[in-house]
């Protein structure tokens, strides 16, 4: 059959039967040819760009598993009989839980690990009760705020209980076992009223020893007791932010005078934990109450002035500029209920930190995981679900490309929280009998 002149390009005299040259010059047999191997060509490209995903997906196996492998001696190490060597294995899984979620690696071997870090909290060196103790924070953060966290949390709480109480302890020791519980507490027994209580009141003795005494003076501090103070009170205020209203009532009336009188004190860094300890409290408060005032307030505003413009030549230029900066932000809320909110950015995604309780949180998740926060803020559910973010990302170029707006993720952002605080304010009512 000849083929169609139809839609050929010049005269048509180019078209012969039985294709013999055609418009391109070329057979139907080379044409059948260039078109075999193009698709040939194009199966070839395929199959690279299959082989270079497979071998990503090997090379991501094998990386994954030299590193399981890592982690596996680590823990062996725990149990090594020299303690530079269990200070060694402590200090890379703090590296290795920080930077990476691992709920399935550590949730078979939760019990191994817990046991070790019970060793050596009660027979380690200070430093190695403090090494302990900050994995173990990043155990539970990492096993999320199911059973297996709150079994772990059960299980060591009475150790690090220990170490706090015991005044003879190192106070680099205490301070970590001060930041463990408050955050191991927050994670694991969120909705047990009970040890919400009992930590509660534990981290309340440590600073309540800073507080003034009844002829209104406060106490000289002992040598790195200011540390363990900030600790024990920024631990508690990351709790408070769980408690029902009517605890939280009796909490601010027991607290913010006192904590007015602590703004003196000598150390740079309780002073600034005070302060913003007391912002958060006023906010809790306005929450339940919308009237709610803070008692002599006039007094509480010009100390927070005093500070915000301290020119103090005796204190270091970088304490001074901080604190400046920490009290300018405490005061402008105290007085006009506006807080400077601040944008997290991390991967494709943000969380703001639009209020003094969003902080408290956050800070206390940085201060743990240091600079890995970013990574468990896109990847660690738990850390996700706290700050209302939803399910972790799968990521492709169509949704790359059609990324939402700043505004619209702010909005989405803060309605994800809200929904949240209200759904823990129903698990604050549940907890309000038991308090």
């Amino acid at each position: 059959m000849p083929r169609s002149k139809k839609g050929k390009r010049g005269s048509g005299k180019s078209g012969v039967k039985n294709g013999v040259k055609g418009e391109s010059g070329a057979s139907d047999d080379e044409l059948t040819s260039d078109i075999l191997s193009h698709c040939s060509s194009a199966s070839e490209t395929a199959s690279v760009l299959e082989d270079v995903t497979a071998g990503e997906q090997v090379d991501e196996l094998t990386a994954q598993e030299e590193t399981e492998d890592k982690l596996k001696q680590c823990i062996d190490n725990l149990m090594d009989k020299s303690a530079k060597t269990r200070l060694a294995a402590l200090e890379s899984l703090r590296q290795a839980f920080s930077s990476k979620v691992l709920y399935e690696f550590l949730t078979e071997r939760r019990l191994t690990i817990s046991d070790c870090l019970e060793r050596s909290i009660k027979k380690g060196s200070g430093e190695e009760q403090a090494a302990a103790a900050s994995v173990f924070a990043l155990l539970c953060i990492q096993l999320g705020s199911g059973d297996e966290a709150e079994e772990g949390f059960k299980m060591l709480r009475p150790f690090l209980t220990a170490i706090l109480n015991d005044n003879g302890a190192s106070i680099v020791a205490r301070q970590s076992c001060a930041r463990a519980l408050g955050m191991c507490c927050y994670v694991s027994a969120a909705e047990d009223g009970e040890d919400l209580i009992k930590s509660l009141a534990l981290l309340e003795s440590i600073f309540m020893s800073s507080y003034p005494n009844r002829e209104g003076a406060l106490p000289t501090p002992k040598p790195g007791s200011a540390g363990l103070h900030s600790a024990a009170l920024q631990a508690w205020s990351l709790l408070v932010t769980l408690c029902p209203a009517s605890r939280l009532t009796v909490l601010l009336d027991i607290h913010l005078p006192k904590l007015q009188a602590c703004l003196e004190s000598v150390d740079v860094n309780y002073r600034i934990a005070v302060g913003e300890t007391i912002a958060l409290l006023v906010e809790l408060g306005r929450e339940i109450d919308e009237g709610f005032q803070v008692e002599d307030s006039e007094g509480l505003c010009e100390c927070l002035k005093s500070l915000a413009t301290d020119g103090n030549k005796h204190r270091a230029k970088n304490d001074r500029r901080k604190q400046r900066s920490i009290f300018r932000e405490v005061l402008h809320y105290i007085e006009s209920e506006d807080f400077t909110e601040e944008k997290i950015r991390f991967g494709v995604e943000s969380v703001y930190i639009d209020g003094w309780m969003r902080r408290r949180i956050y800070d206390a998740f940085k201060e743990i995981l240091e600079s890995g926060v970013r990574h468990h803020l896109q990847f660690n559910p738990l850390v996700r679900d706290i700050f209302g973010l939803g399910a972790p990302l799968i990521l492709d170029a169509t949704i790359k490309a059609n990324k939402i707006s700043r505004f619209e993720k702010h909005l989405f952002n803060s309605a994800a929280f809200k929904a949240r605080t209200k759904q823990r304010s129903k698990v604050r009512d549940k907890r309000a009998d038991v308090m």
